[in-house]
């Protein structure tokens, strides 16, 4: 599809993008200004590399779990998961305090107050592992054209565990169209939801293990394919304001039928409240 061509997704009416401060307390204002533009940008060194060595140590040994079920599949397959090519382990705060801590980290919650608002939750994690067996793109898609939440603009820190590269399957965003809100998205088998093909601006964000590419749930993002021998790890980390809801229902068949508060006390925890971090409780 060329640029500029986009169908709204059937909630997304009157839609209209809220700017970022320009003035963050943590962020430079270099960075919100690209961000409310481009709606990304790349942070090279947001956790330290002895937080990040903790982390994988965590993730890898609950991902083999994922991994090894997969395998048992008829198929080795599981909706887009595979084994081999890409897998996906969510709710790793609801069985690792290290990881309820980690998602909670202070430099985080900074991040989050600057681009999101004062009052924080955690909305979504999950760890994606791209295998080098069989390499695949991911495809073009909002984060909130899988779950549709209102307010439709939430944040993204996809971590990255590994050295991230165009060969391992960095990201790659469709800047600027984050300004339109949530697009329709049609379900592409094996690959899950698209928005559309292609997309003639795409930038890569190659990031390095420790750092994070940052982005709105309205940026179109994909990941390309991993044509290493290693696998790429990365840690998706999802925060939406305290009052955020997901809204339930078909959207081909009328307007949503529901709404559920994004606040399940195992998972989808306070981060910050009053523009200061919050300290989980333990599981």
């Amino acid at each position: 599809m060329a640029d500029g061509a986009y169908t709204p997704h059937p909630w997304n009416r009157d839609f209209a993008w809220q700017p970022a401060t320009s003035s963050p307390a943590f962020l430079s204002a270099g960075q919100t200004d690209q961000f409310n533009r481009q709606g990304f940008f790349v942070m090279e060194d947001l956790l330290d590399a002895d937080t990040i060595a903790t982390v994988v140590a965590e993730i890898d040994a609950i991902e083999a779990e994922t991994e090894a079920g997969l395998r048992q599949i008829e198929g080795e397959r599981l909706m887009i998961a595979e084994a081999g090519a890409i897998t996906f382990t969510p709710h790793l705060v609801a069985r690792s305090n290290l990881l309820r801590q980690v998602a909670a980290d202070p430099r985080i919650a900074a991040v989050c107050t600057d681009l999101v608002g004062p009052d924080v939750n955690l909305y979504w994690d999950q760890a994606v592992y791209k295998k080098p067996e069989k390499p695949r793109r991911f495809p073009w898609h909002q984060d909130n054209g899988y779950t549709f939440i209102e307010p439709q603009q939430y944040l993204t820190v996809w971590l990255a565990l590994t050295d991230t590269t165009v060969e391992n399957g960095c990201p790659w965003v469709a800047p600027g169209v984050h300004l339109h809100g949530t697009l329709a998205h049609a379900y592409v088998d094996p690959l899950g939801f698209e928005c559309f093909e292609q997309c003639e601006s795409a930038v890569a964000a190659p990031v390095p293990a420790g750092g994070a590419a940052v982005f709105s749930s309205l940026t179109p993002h994909l990941t390309g394919p991993n044509t290493t021998d290693e696998a790429r790890r990365a840690y998706i980390l999802q925060y939406a304001p305290a009052e955020a809801e997901l809204l339930t229902g078909d959207p081909a068949q009328g307007p949503p039928t529901g709404r559920v508060p994004c606040n399940a006390p195992e998972r989808q925890y306070p981060v910050a409240r009053s523009g200061r971090p919050v300290t989980p409780d333990r599981i």
